[in-house]
C-alpha cells in the first residue's frame, strides 16, 4: 500500500515538471490548442529591444501560432524601427502569421513596423501614414554668446562635427544630410513597397510626411482591414485556422495610473539633444 502512494506521488510530482516545462517553454507541435500571442509597440520607439525579444520568443514557441502586434506609437528612431520590422519579417519566417492591430495612433515609424505584418487592421479614426525621415539638430551659439562663453573645437575632418549645437550648420553640411536623409526615405518607401505589394508610383506621391485616418488608408491601399483589437485577434485567429476568439498569450492591463503615466511620457518631446535620424510623426 505504501509503495503504492510512493509511486502515485512520484507520479504527480513528474506531472507537475512536465506542466511547468510545457508552460515555460510552450506545448509541443500538435499537443493542445493552439495560441495568438500579443505584442505591443507603445510609444516613441527608441529601444528595440523589449518588443525583439518577445517576437523571437514567439516565433520559437510552437504553441503560438500567429502574432498580433498591437502599435500606438509615433514612431521613433530610423535603427529601431528597422530592427522591429525584420523581427516581424523572422517571425512570419518561422511560420507565424502575423497581424498588425493600429491603435489611436501608428504614424511614421509605426507604419514602418506595421508593413512587415501579413495583414494591417486599423480603426476608421486610426491616425496613421507620416512617411518620411526627420533630423533635429538644437543650436545654442547665440544663448552662448550672451552668455560670453566660446568652445574650442578640434577635429579630425570637416564633417567631424557635422550637427554640432555651438554653430550655424553650413550649406554643404545641409546638402550631406539631406542626402543621407534621402537614402533613409527611400529604404522606407522600399519596405512599403515591398510589405504593401504596391509600385513605387502608388506610394511617392502620399510619402511626404502626410497623415491619414485609417479610413482614408484603407483606400489608397495602406491598411486591409477596418476593426478594432479584438477584429485583430480573431482574424489572427482565423489565418492561423484556430478561429475567432482564439485563446492568447501575452500582452497585460494596464492601472489607471500607468495609463495615466504613459499619456504624460507620450507628450514629452523623446528626442536626444544631438544627431539621429527618425520615422516619427508630431515631434
Amino acid at each position: 500500500m505504501a509503495r503504492r502512494r510512493d509511486r502515485i506521488i512520484a507520479l504527480l510530482l513528474l506531472l507537475g515538471v512536465i506542466g511547468a516545462t510545457l508552460a515555460l517553454w510552450g506545448l509541443p507541435e500538435g499537443l493542445g490548442r493552439k495560441r495568438v500571442a500579443l505584442v505591443e509597440v507603445r510609444g516613441a520607439v527608441l529601444d528595440p529591444d523589449p518588443v525583439v525579444a518577445q517576437l523571437r520568443k514567439y516565433a520559437r514557441d510552437r504553441s503560438v501560432a500567429a502574432i498580433v502586434l498591437r502599435i500606438e506609437s509615433p514612431g521613433g528612431s530610423v535603427a529601431a524601427a528597422q530592427e522591429i520590422h525584420r523581427a516581424v519579417l523572422q517571425a512570419r519566417d518561422a511560420g507565424k502569421r502575423v497581424v498588425a492591430s493600429m491603435g489611436n495612433l501608428a504614424a511614421s515609424g509605426g507604419y514602418y513596423i506595421a508593413v512587415a505584418a501579413d495583414t494591417i487592421v486599423a480603426n476608421p479614426g486610426t491616425i496613421t501614414g507620416s512617411i518620411g525621415v526627420i533630423a533635429k539638430f538644437p543650436n545654442v551659439e547665440e544663448l552662448l554668446d550672451k552668455l560670453g562663453l566660446k568652445v574650442e573645437v578640434v577635429k579630425s575632418g570637416r564633417y567631424k562635427d557635422i550637427g554640432s549645437p555651438l554653430r550655424r550648420m553650413k550649406e554643404e553640411e545641409r546638402r550631406l544630410l539631406r542626402e543621407v536623409l534621402e537614402d533613409a526615405y527611400e529604404q522606407f518607401l522600399e519596405a512599403v513597397a515591398i510589405g504593401r505589394g504596391l509600385p513605387d508610383g502608388r506610394i511617392r506621391p502620399y510619402a511626404d510626411g502626410r497623415i491619414f485616418t485609417g479610413r482614408q488608408a484603407l483606400s489608397l491601399g495602406f491598411v486591409d482591414v477596418l476593426g478594432g483589437y479584438q477584429d485583430a485577434i480573431d482574424l489572427a485567429g482565423r489565418m492561423a485556422g484556430i478561429g475567432p476568439s482564439p485563446p492568447t498569450v501575452g500582452g497585460r492591463r494596464r492601472g489607471l495610473i500607468e495609463r495615466l503615466l504613459r499619456i504624460v511620457a507620450d507628450r514629452i518631446d523623446p528626442l536626444p539633444v544631438g544627431a539621429g535620424l527618425y520615422y516619427l510623426f508630431g515631434k
